[in-house]
Parts: C-alpha cells; structure tokens; sequence
C-alpha cells in the first residue's frame, strides 16, 4: 500500500484529503510544517509527498531536496499559479490548484505514483532513450493497461497514428470532444512524443479561472496594474516557455484574452496586463473543447481569426458509444485499478454487467465509466459485479424480461419470436424491432422494450436501421 505524506498548515484541508486517500486505500501520515514533518519522519522513506507551496517556517519546496527523490505534489491557490510553476522547475513532479476536486487529487496521486514506479523498476540502460522515445511512445501504446490510452479500434488506432505524426511539429493541435472522452491525455501525449518533452506542460482549465482573473493567470500582470496587483507576476504562458501550453474548454476564454492569445500565435510574444513592453514567448499550443467553436466564431462569441490559428491540425476523439468493444477493454483496466486500490483482487463482472456496459450510451463517456466501476467495486460484496452495482441509468430490466423470453404487455395483439438463449440484448433489439416496426409506432415500439423514444432512435442510428414507413401505422 503506498504511503504518502501529507504537509498541510490548514487543519481542515489537510484532514479532509487524508480522509479521501485513506478511502481510496493509501496509508496517509501528515505534519503541518516543513520542520514537523522533519521531526516526525523520515521523508524519503515515503512514495509521495502532498505539500502546500505556502507553509509556517519554510515553502514545501524544501521537501523536494528533502525527498530524495521521493516526487512531491504541489498544492496552491489560482493567485499563487506562478510559483507552483517555478516549483516544478525546482523538481516538483506536478501541481494542483486549491480548491481541488477529488476526481482530480485522486488521478494526479495515482499517475504520479505509476509514473515513478515505472521510473524505479526501468533498467538504468533504459533510462536515457526512454525520456526521448520509450516513455513518450508509451503514451499511447494501447497494449498496456496501465497507459493512459486504451482502446483498439479503428478509430483510436487512426487517432494514435496521427499524434504520432503531429507531435514532433510546433503545430497548433485543436483537440475536440465530447467532456470526459481524455483530450488531456491527447495533450499529455503530443507532449511527450514532441522535442518539448523536457520542458514544462502547463494545463490550464480555462473554465475553472473566474473571467476576472484570466487574462492575469494566461498573461501575468505588473504592480498596479489593478486593485490587489501589489507587485508584478508572470503569466502560465510565460511559464510555459519553450514548452507546451493545454488550453482545456478553450471555448470559454473570455474574448478579450482571446486577443491577448491571437497575439501570442501570430507574433510569438506576450505583454503582461499593465505593461507596454512585449517579450518573445516560444510555446507550443493545444487547444482542447467540447464546444464547436466554428458555430461560436459565426455568431460572435469566439474569434474567427483565432479559431483558423487554432485549427492547423484537428484531432477529433470519437465518444466512448462510438468505440464498439473498447468500453469493455477500458472497463476491465478499470476493474483492475480499481479493485486493486480497494483491496480487492479477483472481482469480475457478471454477464449482465458487461452487457450493460456494451449497450449504455455513457454520456460522461470514459470519466462516467471510471466512476461507475468506481462504485460497483466498493459496494460489491461478492467476487462478481452485477448490472445493478454499477448504478447506471440503463434501462434493461423490461428488456431483459423480454430477453429471458417472458411475454410483453399484450394490447396489440403481436407477440414476439421466442429468442434463443444466446441471443445478445443487441441482437434481440434489433430482432424485436425488425419483426414489429411495421405496425407498431415509435412510441409503441419504445413502451414495449422499456425504453425512451430517444433512446429507441439513438439505437436505431446506432445499428442503422432506419424507420420505416406503413400504411398500417399511425404515425406518431
């Protein structure tokens, strides 16, 4: 079990996180200062430290010399951004702005602690080609279910072909997606594969900085610029010199720091809010939205000339409903990690649960998925996870009776073909609707599979049968 320390002054903070990593099966200790965690332990003999940057006595960076090498996590305010960034140059594995959410502290202490056990176990020969090739193509090996990318199909593998062409160039990447699809992980691995891969990856979430606050994050501000600038700062752009810049949710960027950013791409220079002098920034963009930002430059609510500077290289990643077999692939890797960190070897899931996972749509799409499994592992009391566990809103009990062979509702006088055992839900619902269709309406059809109407239509689309029309029908 990973042991990880925590140095937090703020006994509310630092209990609430001990908390959450002690639910998600890590061995917490915690100090509230530099000094007492010297005192109290010896810090290198820990997998991970969680610091604040700002602590009594001396700043958490002290524990990255401290460590040994043990990685240490920054914690800090959006206000203090700036300084997390110089941390990881001091040695600082990552940082995390306060106040964080749970999902977030959880991935970064889980990929940190992968990453440096990866680290330690690599062979010392191995060691050099990995930081230039190895580590970046690791990325996206899809082999592996430890990485960050899973999945096989056509889609993916286009996908991973094509970061593999576009990461060693300075292009502008435009990633688009549905929320929860992994267009960080994208950006992760056109980094990594890129000659910047030494530099710094700043990742920003430009919907998670109040609109008051973002020009000065992105740009850095000098003293007086505005009430409360009481001494100059650099910018997350400036920190991102010689580096890669994550532009996540892009499509909120306030209009006015849209501007600021067209000028970094098209004269490669910044000037901080206040100022009149610019200075030369090399950094590399990726861009990444749920949003179709060609519709929002038509209407006025996103630059046109920026989106055309954004959009040199597009990478389109398909949502989780789209990828076919890879929602069980990432769900059995999920299964893994998560019964892994529970305590909980040798769980499975049972038929109906992987036939809940094929056939739900997963609207949250991987990031639903991770937390569903999540929840199925923890309440699961035996070695198998049924449909039920995960908790998702799917409905196939009626379906599932009609599967079983049961009788439907009569009322209109039609009664299904007895399915074979074997039959899957799929089949059976394409079965059902292929053999009723022509005299039965949507909405009749939909009552019968205990399904909605949308959800009739989105399985239609999905296994393309298209509706037909009948004479014998009244439409709906």
């Amino acid at each position: 079990m990973p042991h990880i320390l925590i140095v937090e002054d703020e006994t509310i903070i630092r209990s609430a996180l001990r908390r959450l990593l002690e639910r998600n099966q890590y061995e917490v200790s915690e100090a509230g200062s530099v000094q007492e965690a010297q005192e109290r332990f010896s810090i290198p003999s820990f997998d991970l430290i969680v610091s604040d940057l700002r602590l009594p006595g001396a700043p958490g960076t002290e524990l990255i010399k401290l460590g040994e090498g043990t990685p240490v996590l920054i914690m800090t305010s959006y206000a203090s951004l700036r300084s997390a960034v110089d941390s990881m140059k001091m040695g600082a594995v990552d940082y995390i702005a306060k106040p964080f959410d749970h999902d977030e502290m959880l991935q970064a202490v889980a990929r940190i602690l992968r990453d440096h056990q990866q680290t330690k176990n690599a062979p010392p020969a191995a060691a050099t080609s990995a930081s230039a090739k190895g580590s970046a193509d690791k990325v996206v090996d899809n082999s592996n279910g430890e990485i960050g990318i899973i999945g096989s199909c056509a889609a993916m593998q286009e996908m991973y072909s094509k970061i593999r062409k576009v990461a060693p160039t300075d292009s502008n990447v435009l990633v688009q997606g549905e929320s929860g699809t992994g267009k960080e992980l994208v950006a992760r691995a056109l980094h990594n594969l890129s000659r910047r891969a030494k530099a710094p990856l700043i990742s920003v979430n430009c919907a998670a900085i109040p609109e008051s606050l973002i020009e000065s994050e992105l740009f850095g501000h000098e003293k007086g610029a505005f009430t409360g600038a009481s001494a100059s700062r650099a910018g997350l752009v400036e920190a991102a010199d010689g580096g890669t810049l994550f532009l996540d949710e892009i499509g909120e960027l306030p209009l006015e720091a849209q501007a600021r950013l067209l000028r970094v791409l098209q004269e490669g220079e910044i000037r901080r809010v206040g100022s009149v002098q610019s200075q030369k920034v090399d950094v590399r963009l990726i861009a990444a939205t749920h949003r179709d930002l060609k519709t929002l430059s038509k209407i006025g609510q996103f630059r046109e000339d920026l989106y055309y500077r954004l959009h040199v290289i597009a990478l389109k990643l398909p949502p989780l409903r789209e990828r076919g077999a890879d929602v069980l692939e990432i769900a059995r890797v999920f299964l893994i990690r998560q019964s892994t960190r529970q305590g909980r070897p040798g769980l499975s899931f049972a038929a109906d649960a992987e036939q809940a996972i094929r056939h739900y749509p997963w609207p949250g799409n991987v990031r639903e998925l991770e937390n569903a499994i999540e929840r199925a592992v923890i309440l699961c009391e035996g070695n198998s996870i049924s449909a039920e566990l995960l908790g998702i809103d799917i409905e196939l009990d009626d379906l599932e009776d009609d599967f079983t062979g049961l009788p439907p509702q009569s009322g209109l006088g039609h009664e299904p073909s007895e399915p074979t055992e074997d039959l899957s839900l799929e089949d059976y619902f394409q079965h059902f609707v292929l053999e009723h269709q022509d005299h039965m309406t949507e909405t009749e059809l939909a009552r019968k599979l205990g399904i909605s109407r949308k959800c009739l239509w989105e399985r239609r689309q999905r296994l393309g049968i298209p509706r037909r029309k009948s004479s014998d029908v009244t439409a709906d």
